[in-house]
């Protein structure tokens, strides 16, 4: 059992001077939808003795808490699938005891019917919710398996929930949802969500999914948008790389994250784990550690796991290095790294 109340230790800085305050974990690479921006159409899940267990990725929690990390993000795969899953929110939750201020959460809203209430009670603060249309069939054609109508209940169920924030995730595609913006932004204010715009992250080799066909950059995002709306610049941050804009007479915030477009490497405060325990230092880089193999050659050794953190962060690069066109560098797909 790790000591709840260690001796001071260093924060987490990396060599260009950026402090981690947020990490994100991957509890399963699987998924009841196959987003075709996020995993090939044909997919090989991990064994289950290679996935981190529930009570490993709670230990990495209270550690990384003990080096000053403030926000936990549980992602997968769909991280609702996972049996059990419950049990690990609850045990992050009670870390906001010992420093942790935000647990939240990203999903793509197909358990929430059922388990937003349990999330709640279980001290998530936040929850993100992938929707790229409002078109019962586009919807279907982006998500290949998924049935719109579950994910609108789910997304009434975390209002009812009373959730501080819920926000729409919306990754935009050219010729495929680009022309749902202003309508998804619409849906959003009428519900008092956030709603935030992705361009594409280029993990995985996607076949016939071109992603420099389908690129469709933040600043045409919001030349749509504001054709409707207006947006007013606000200082507010999430602790993520989105820049965010609120409409005028509205609780709506619109955030924008544009790897490409608008590069957000300098302000970068977090680190990802994936589901198998590899210490990701940068979304659009290789650069990793394996926690994993830390976690069960040395059970029980709080102060290794902790050196093995801090060092890794001298790994971190200064930036990533997507591409659009031609082989992707990053082969990991995004369920794998933690959406």
């Amino acid at each position: 059992m790790m000591p709840s109340t260690p001796s001071p230790v260093t924060p987490l800085i990396d060599r260009f001077g950026r402090q981690v305050t947020y990490v994100r974990f991957s509890v399963t690479d699987r998924c009841d939808l196959r987003c075709v921006y996020c995993m090939a159409e044909r997919m090989t899940f991990m064994p289950h003795a290679r996935i981190l267990t529930l009570e490993e990725l709670a230990t990495l929690g209270r550690v990384f808490v003990e080096l000053g990390v403030r926000k936990i993000r549980l992602t997968g795969g769909e991280p609702l699938v996972r049996r059990n899953v419950l049990w690990l929110f609850r045990e992050l939750g009670r870390l906001r005891e010992h420093g942790l201020s935000e647990l939240v959460m990203t999903t793509n809203g197909s358990q929430l019917e059922r388990l937003a209430g349990d999330l709640k009670s279980a001290g998530v603060a936040r929850v993100n919710i992938s929707l790229d249309s409002l078109d019962p069939a586009r919807f279907r054609r982006m998500t290949r398996v998924g049935t719109l109508e579950t994910v609108l209940r789910g997304i009434h169920a975390a209002r009812a929930a009373g959730f501080a924030r819920v926000k729409l995730n919306v990754v935009v595609l050219k010729d495929c949802n680009h022309d749902e913006v202003t309508a998804l932004a619409r849906f959003a204010v009428e519900h008092d969500l956030d709603i935030s715009y992705i361009e594409e992250m280029p993990l995985g080799v996607m076949g016939e999914h071109d992603r420099a066909r389908f690129y469709y950059p933040s600043d045409a995002i919001r030349a749509d948008l504001a054709q409707t709306f207006s947006l007013v610049a606000t200082a507010e941050n999430s602790g993520g790389p989105a820049r965010y804009y609120r409409i005028p007479g509205t609780t709506t915030r619109v955030g924008f994250i544009s790897p490409h477009s608008h590069n957000f490497c300098a302000d970068c405060n977090r680190v990802r784990v994936s589901a198998e325990g590899r210490l990701l230092l940068c979304l659009g880089q290789e650069h990793s550690v394996d926690l994993r193999h830390v976690l069960r050659a040395h059970p029980g050794n709080a102060e290794r796991l902790r050196q093995s953190i801090i060092s890794a962060l001298q790994l971190k690069p200064q930036g990533h290095d997507f591409q659009l066109s031609g082989q992707p560098r990053i082969l990991r797909y995004m369920n794998q790294t933690g959406g």
